[in-house]
């Protein structure tokens, strides 16, 4: 099976205090990931999470565009609803002038943060999300109309693409009926219907920007050259994760060292097996047979990996595996 490879880094810092480290090491997989032959690379928003370093995408593509130069550029997302349409226009307009027929704006519906720091973001202080699909019709509108008021500038290139995100038939049916191209994130939602991106291409009604359905399915990743490192890697972004949903983490994340000596205990062990939907762990034989399982299923065109592993050259290795392995 032949499918395109893409990137999503998150930029995780291993403790509050290391956000510059976390941001550097993203500049560094993106050109490792450009040296490898990937198609795209995207980064994340998220907000008030310690652990995250990558709270602007707009500004730290600038940065990415900067350090590479052929691999796409993109956001994985902009999340709409805290912002004017207006405004994403002008600075995805002007990245795509910076770096031509590199750069893609994903846009998502979600906080990327809880909720009291949703209303922070909104400058009235009340978040839009219910004026989602709204407002992704007024930002294609200013982003390809020839007689939008206010004009973006600088003008959008006529090649700048927009991209709808999302794990829920909500947003796949809005994508079909905007013309956009769709990416599924699994990562995020593991039990997400694996009849969504179907429903998508089922639905799609081109665009002049979009005359085909064309669907990302975005999973975790972890290769490594045995199965035993594959799972000690994933094992350690579980249970960080896990910790960081139930408020555990304190802003810092486990070693692997730590997550092997950790006793785990029955939430540990449930909340591992419910993402067991969402990933591809293992040999490069392994991954590659996994994923081209869910990209059947899914019916995706693409799969972008999500592969946060604690040390950077052990990420640099999973993904320098996954390549090797789709040839």
């Amino acid at each position: 099976m032949t499918v395109a490879l893409s990137v999503l880094d998150q930029s995780l810092a291993r403790s509050a205090d290391d956000a510059a480290t976390a941001l550097q090491e993203t500049l560094q997989m993106a050109k490792w990931c450009e040296e490898l032959g990937y198609t795209r690379f995207w980064v994340s928003e998220h907000h008030a999470f310690p652990s995250v370093a990558g709270s602007a995408p707009e500004v730290l593509l600038a940065a990415i565009g900067a350090a590479t130069n052929r691999i796409r550029i993109g956001s994985g997302g902009i999340m709409l609803p805290h912002y004017s349409p207006y405004k994403i226009a002008e600075v995805f307009s002007l990245l795509a002038n910076l770096y031509p027929d590199r750069v893609d704006l994903g846009i998502g519906r979600a906080p990327g943060a809880d909720m009291s720091t949703a209303v922070a973001l909104a400058t009235d202080g009340r978040p839009k999300f219910d004026a989602f699909p709204a407002l992704t019709e007024k930002l294609s509108e200013y982003l390809w109309s020839e007689n939008t008021s206010p004009i973006v500038s600088p003008r959008p290139p006529k090649n700048l693409p927009l991209w709808m995100l999302g794990s829920s038939p909500d947003s796949a049916v809005l994508a079909a009926q905007r013309g956009l191209p769709y990416n599924l994130g699994l990562f995020i939602n593991p039990q997400a219907d694996p009849r969504l991106i179907g429903l998508y291409k089922s639905q799609f009604q081109p665009s002049e920007m979009q005359r085909q359905p064309y669907a990302i399915l975005t999973l975790s990743v972890f290769c490594a050259d045995t199965e035993e490192q594959a799972q000690a890697l994933q094992l350690t972004y579980d249970l960080n994760l896990f910790r960081f949903f139930t408020g555990q983490s304190n802003g810092r994340s486990m070693t692997p060292q730590e997550a092997l000596n950790y006793p785990l205990g029955a939430h540990e062990k449930a909340f591992i097996a419910s993402r067991e939907n969402s990933r591809a762990s293992g040999t490069p034989p392994q991954v590659k047979r996994r994923i081209e399982e869910l990209a059947a299923l899914h019916q995706a065109d693409e799969i972008m990996a999500v592969t946060n592993i604690y040390y950077l050259e052990d990420r640099k290795r999973s993904f320098e595996l996954l390549r090797q392995a789709f040839g």
